[in-house]
């Protein structure tokens, strides 16, 4: 079985509020486990957690920001990939000029 942590651990290590644990699940920002009436976080997904958390409590960004945030950055990162793929492909098209 995969890690994870409780969301009432999470609540205690990083002292937010449970609402804003249960809005961002809500949201469907965060997935998450539930065995026997307890809600779990899997330790791979730690790292966007710890991020929606920090934009929300420092950088005071709202829930409807953060969804904004997390899907720009989503599509940024697809527009990379795809971009990744596209000067591959360019560069094999190129190679065949060059040898041909």
């Amino acid at each position: 079985m995969s890690e994870r942590i409780s969301r009432e651990e999470l609540v205690k290590i990083y002292n937010i509020e449970i609402t804003f644990f249960d809005e961002l699940v809500d949201s469907g920002l965060l997935n998450i486990q539930t065995e026997n009436e307890i809600r779990y976080l899997m330790y791979e997904d730690l790292p966007s957690f710890e991020r929606f958390t920090n934009w929300h409590y420092d950088l005071e960004i709202n829930l409807p920001g953060l969804e904004v945030i997390h899907e720009m950055l989503k599509k940024m990162e697809d527009l990379k990939q795809r971009n990744r793929e596209l000067m591959n492909k360019l560069s094999a098209i190129g190679d065949g000029f060059v040898d041909g």
